[in-house]
């Protein structure tokens, strides 16, 4: 979203019943639009910034300051990205991303720690050796303290990591039930216990597509949008594993062989209805409720609505009264 239009969407969906805002790394950069954003009264939260690219300092200072002009609401969410992009668009290094993922976070904790608790900065890692914080360039303790550190993961390596190093995980928008609550909440279920935390000290953020319509067409406009996006999606190879649960994994390479030769508007056309209302909330605002309650129900903490469409505003209120008389 353009800067200059993001506080008054921030508070245009506070005032829609949102709890809160987030970016992604699109078209436009992902830290900035949350400044504005942060007066707007609502949480926010990056969905994800991209780490690899950024220094676990770049990323420390950028949530301290967000976390405190927005009064202790945001959160910091990243992501890997696939390596074609963080090579060739970034031109940044790819190396053994779990890895990476892990020492990125736990080297953004011991920044903001040494800030907060007035400890000497001394973070020895593969990645990363810190251990240089003059007093001059040390901000003052946050007076809310330390931003949350979510992470991004769809594979069993990287959500068990997620779960060990991370205060939550963000759950990737292409995904089903089936996936949700089986690999996923293995992988979960594994780093916890690595980690020593309970399911209770753990924050899982889960994020649906939606395609909701009050009318026909905009119920053909909402589908016509979520089926676009979960055809991008399913051409990654890093996110098979979620058309593997439910039997679709083949699909992937023929996604994938398309998109390399150019044929973009070929792919939507690959993702069937089956598979469709696998991954996405889809109806009238009532039926795209109970969907997400049910989908939501025992596994996330936090719920993201993913619309990629011009949805009308008043459709996306009818679907957030439903859900809150649900829950």
């Amino acid at each position: 979203m353009p800067l200059h239009q993001a506080g008054a969407r921030a508070r245009e969906l506070g005032e829609a019943g949102f709890d809160g805002v987030f970016t992604f790394e699109g078209p436009h950069d992902v830290f900035l639009p949350l400044v504005p954003a942060a007066a707007a009264g609502v949480d926010i939260m990056t969905n994800i910034a991209v780490a690899f690219p950024r220094s676990p300092v770049h990323l420390a200072h950028t949530a301290y300051d967000l976390h405190l002009a927005s009064h202790g609401r945001f959160r910091l969410g990243l992501g890997t990205q696939i390596k074609a992009h963080i090579e060739r668009r970034y031109g940044a290094t790819w190396s053994r991303p779990v890895a990476r993922m892990a020492e990125t976070l736990r080297a953004v904790k011991a920044v903001l720690t040494c800030w907060q608790q007035g400890t000497p900065l001394d973070f020895h890692g593969e990645f990363f050796d810190l251990t240089l914080m003059p007093p001059t360039l040390r901000p003052q303790p946050n007076p809310y303290g330390l931003p949350p550190l979510l992470a991004g993961g769809v594979g069993r390596k990287m959500t068990t990591m997620v779960a060990e190093n991370a205060d939550g995980l963000l759950v990737h928008p292409l995904n089903t039930d089936l996936f949700v609550r089986g690999p996923l909440a293995d992988g979960v279920r594994d780093g916890l216990v690595l980690s020593g935390r309970t399911r209770e000290q753990f924050s899982v953020m889960l994020d649906v597509i939606v395609a909701a319509g009050r009318t026909e067409e905009e119920l053909r406009e909402a589908i016509k949008g979520a089926r676009a996006m979960v055809a991008f999606y399913a051409s990654t190879p890093a996110y098979r594993p979620v058309l593997d649960a439910e039997g679709y994994g083949p699909l992937q390479a023929e996604l994938h062989a398309l998109v390399r030769a150019g044929r973009w508007a070929d792919i939507p056309h690959a993702i069937d209805d089956t598979l469709l209302r696998r991954v996405v909330a889809v109806g009238e605002p009532k039926d795209v409720a109970e969907q997400l309650a049910g989908r939501a129900y025992g596994v996330a903490d936090r719920l993201g609505f993913y619309l990629p469409y011009r949805a009308d505003p008043g459709c996306v209120a009818e679907v957030l009264d439903e859900l809150r008389s649900l829950t």
